[in-house]
């Protein structure tokens, strides 16, 4: 499948609607950022199962200002909804690879608890 654009007003949904969505933080300024697009792409035609999302920062500011986007390119690994996996610069395929891979690897039942235990510690305090 081939990578698609999200917008400040699709992100959302596209995150909410699909079970792993990877979003590539990009701009057309940013040579990384070109240097990762094919990288980026490939995995998109090798992981048909996984929506492989770009959403160009400067036309899109909404998103990655309230993500907290300070440095491009910065790609993000959601899972049932819930970010699992967020690094800045551009990776190379292997390591691309081994997002996925460990992306698709979780117990969302963990990561779930986790995050619920997380969230009650910091009511706690």
């Amino acid at each position: 499948m081939p990578t698609i654009e999200v917008t400040d007003a699709t992100f959302d949904q596209t995150v909410a609607e699909n079970d792993i969505v990877l979003v590539d933080f990009w701009a057309t300024w940013c040579p990384p950022c070109r240097m990762f697009a094919p990288v980026f792409e490939a995995s998109s035609e090798a992981n048909p199962d996984i929506v492989h999302a770009k959403m160009d920062t400067d036309a899109e500011p909404g998103i990655a200002t309230a993500a907290q986007v300070t440095s491009i390119p910065t790609l993000m690994a959601f899972r049932e909804g819930i970010l699992v996996y967020r690094q800045a610069g551009a990776l190379p395929a292997p390591a691309l690879a081994q997002v996925v891979e460990a992306v698709k690897g979780l117990d969302m039942d963990e990561v779930r608890k986790e995050l619920e235990s997380s969230e009650s510690d910091a009511h706690s305090h």
